[in-house]
């Protein structure tokens, strides 16, 4: 499974090259170092594209305010754009939105979750959403993301730069042993 997807996005991913033919892309496809995938990097494209990932819930936003904010933190942007598909519409709507609002009633906010079930449920339009934004859920909402997003961003740059050591580490330890076992054959 993980080679079909792999395959996949080999063949409909953009290379740099092409990138940097297009004007839009082309500062950022010049920058090659945001383009590796090292220990620093890594991490730094985990965290962005996890924080841009959940505060900004607009989905074609997500990705290129991901790579321009991988710019001044000098991040990875693939794996920047890769954790912004955190927020698909099951996680966003049952998962960021109630623990959202449930996090900036903590901070003395009187937004109601009910309200947002029955606007699931019923399957609102943009404008009762609009309305239910402008009463006391707005502030609720953005502080309860700005609060879960940083604490995600801070736990995916956490996990992802002891994952990375981890790998790096196993990577080594393998190819030190098929060393010794090369030079010294029993």
């Amino acid at each position: 499974m993980q080679t079909r997807i792999a395959n996949w996005a080999r063949a409909n991913m953009p290379t740099r090259e092409q990138m940097e033919r297009n004007r839009f892309s082309a500062p950022l496809a010049a920058r090659h170092e945001l383009w590796r995938f090292t220990r620093r990097s890594v991490p730094r494209g985990v965290a962005v594209g996890l924080f841009i990932g959940i505060f900004a819930m607009i989905p074609g936003i997500q990705i290129v305010g991901a790579a321009v904010m991988c710019l001044p933190f000098r991040g990875n942007i693939p794996m920047a754009a890769l954790m912004t598909f955190i927020s698909i519409p099951p996680t966003t709507l049952f998962v960021f939105l109630p623990g959202a609002i449930w996090v900036g009633n903590k901070f003395g906010f009187h937004a109601d979750l009910s309200t947002v079930t029955t606007l699931v449920s019923k399957g609102a339009g943009v404008g009762e959403w609009l309305g239910w934004l402008g009463s006391d859920a707005a502030p609720s909402l953005v502080l309860g993301l700005g609060v879960i997003s940083l604490a995600s961003a801070v736990l995916g740059y956490v996990v992802s730069a002891v994952g990375w050591r981890w790998w790096t580490a196993r990577k080594r330890r393998t190819r030190l042993l098929r060393m010794a076992a090369r030079d010294f054959p029993e």
